[in-house]
């Protein structure tokens, strides 16, 4: 047996190994620079070392109130500074925080609240409604409902035993927090929108979160104290991990209620915001907004995109504006954009619509990423790079999630072969880039939102006139991709397209009804299987909706 020099006994000794956890990023800033600007929402602006009291202090009351490892606590809250603390907050006091999607329906909340077995629910009065139904419907009448009260907001009532600032000013602003007993503990749950079924629970690890949120700094090449507006939803893959980067940068988080082309430019403007990130969406919305709000905006700001592929036009006309557009790529099983379009400055030299056209592809693995390839999910073996042949993506590394939650089989299928299957196909290029070509699942990306083409067809079967349904994607410039249905109705039915819509309207959230529905005859394979790839080949030959 071979003798190794180096292995000089020490195992995981408290002098040189402590458990990674991105909460430190706050504990550090708040050190090294208290007081400079941590957090700006309306006439509130916080410096690091306040928001790091704030932090303890909510810590302190949920571990006042038995809240502790193991424990969920959930949030439905638009980009308030509320959601950004408890990124820190609910992991200092060792729980494991769920942010739920705002744009989902009461029945899928209650959904949540109860597989994740929620102690604890943050509500922002913006969507104190739903929240109430969702508890309601839930059964569940032990959560503890806290108000999340916010002056700015001219609407909501109060559901809660109490209210958010209310704990805050109770708590203990010396509250000693511990990193994890392991760094491969939950820090966060967040759910899949659900291809069939109910949604999936992707629980996070701190290991990694905390690298994911060091290598968005790095591949991002974010520089010193970043300004980083919120555009990108935190309730979504927990904001692509960007709470914990902009502490580790100790940057500046400009927070956003609501995310419209005005307020957006302004504050680029007010606040010299440096990033943001967003979907296709979000893009195509400042793309299209009215000159005279763009009158004075800084060149330069960086945006990554991710979501439906953004239209290479889109990123054209954002560079022309002078945006500086990265693209990215990921699922949330990922922690948001595992693989980014690193940019080569000898591509400079192209013209615009060609660095549109390479900047459209999605890219290589980030830094936290350690493996990324495209194979055939029969073998796990990689494709030809050569730009054609089309194979499943898979990546591996520390930046995947640590499995479902309560679902071991579908943790076993994402990871068998020692890779995880992300179900999107595409092609890897010569360079090494991979490029999206489809997706296997039949997902449909809207506006950065999932939406399951299934999901969409079960509520269309439930209207009377309609004998056959399939859903597809249908390009959209503004939101990337939208649900387009193709009926068949029952004979002498004389339903409309407006009817449709609306019906689907009233019995599912609203971003997932279709936005155009076409009556024909489905195409069929011999077996009676409807023929989708047929069915997208038409929606895509559709005139592209504005």
């Amino acid at each position: 047996m071979k003798h190794n020099i180096y292995d000089i006994g020490l195992d995981q000794n408290p002098a040189n190994y402590v458990p990674l956890t991105p909460v430190s990023f706050m504990a550090r800033s708040a050190t090294v620079f208290p007081q400079r600007t941590a957090v700006v929402y309306n006439d509130v602006r916080r410096t690091w070392a306040e928001t790091y009291d704030r932090c303890r202090r909510f810590a302190s009351a949920l571990a006042a109130r038995g809240i502790g490892a193991g424990d969920t606590v959930s949030i439905i809250a638009t980009n308030i500074p509320e959601i950004y603390e408890a990124h820190f907050a609910v992991p200092m006091a060792g729980a494991v925080l769920n942010a739920i999607n705002t744009r989902l329906d009461a029945e899928a909340i209650a959904f949540i609240l109860t597989h994740a077995e929620t102690k604890v629910f943050l509500v922002d009065p913006e969507f104190s409604e739903v929240a109430e139904r969702a508890v309601h419907i839930s059964g569940r009448r032990d959560i503890l409902v806290i108000d999340i009260l916010d002056p700015s907001y001219d609407g909501g009532r109060r559901i809660g035993q109490h209210s958010y600032d209310e704990l805050v000013a109770a708590g203990d602003p010396a509250f000693q927090w511990s990193p994890p007993a392991s760094e491969w503990d939950a820090i966060s749950l967040n759910y899949t929108s659900g291809t069939t079924g109910n949604p999936k629970g992707v629980v996070y690890h701190y290991r990694g979160a905390h690298l994911n949120s060091l290598s968005n700094i790095a591949t991002w090449q974010m520089g010193e104290t970043p300004v980083y507006l919120w555009t990108l939803p935190m309730f979504h893959c927990n904001g692509w991990c960007f709470p914990w980067t902009i502490a580790a940068a100790a940057g500046t988080v400009v927070c956003l209620r609501a995310v419209r082309d005005e307020p957006i430019l302004r504050l680029m403007k007010q606040e010299r915001v440096t990033h943001f990130c967003g979907a296709s969406v979000v893009l195509a919305m400042l793309v299209h907004a009215p000159a005279e709000m763009k009158d004075g905006l800084q060149t330069g700001i960086k945006v990554l995109t991710g979501g439906a592929p953004p239209p290479a036009i889109i990123i054209e006309k954002m560079e022309a504006l002078g945006f500086d557009v990265t693209h990215g790529y990921g699922l949330t099983e990922t922690y948001g954009p595992a693989v980014t379009c690193a940019w080569h400055p000898e591509w400079d030299v192209q013209s615009p619509a060609e660095r549109a056209r390479l900047k459209a592809r999605q890219g290589v693995r980030n830094l936290a990423a350690e493996g990324l390839m495209v194979g055939d999910p029969a073998t796990r073996q990689p494709v030809p790079a050569d730009g054609e042949t089309i194979g499943e993506i898979f990546m591996r590394g520390n930046n995947v999630m640590k499995g479902y939650l309560k679902n071991p089989t579908a943790t076993d299928e994402a990871f068998e072969g020692g890779w995880f299957a992300s179900g999107d196909l595409g092609v890897m290029h010569p360079d090494g880039y991979i490029e999206l070509k489809d997706r296997s699942k039949d997902i449909i990306i809207s506006g950065g939102e999932n939406i399951s083409s299934i999901e969409v067809e079960d509520v269309l079967y439930k209207h009377p006139d309609v004998m056959e349904a399939a859903v597809v994607a249908r390009p959209h410039e503004r939101w990337g991709e939208t649900p387009c249905a193709f009926v068949t109705l029952r004979a002498g039915a004389s339903v409309t397209e407006a009817e449709l819509i609306a019906f689907c309207r009233q019995n599912m959230a609203h971003f997932k009804a279709p936005k155009s529905v076409v009556f024909c005859a489905l195409p069929k394979t011999s077996t009676g299987k409807v023929q989708k790839f047929v069915l997208r080949d038409q929606a895509r030959t559709m005139d592209l909706q504005s």
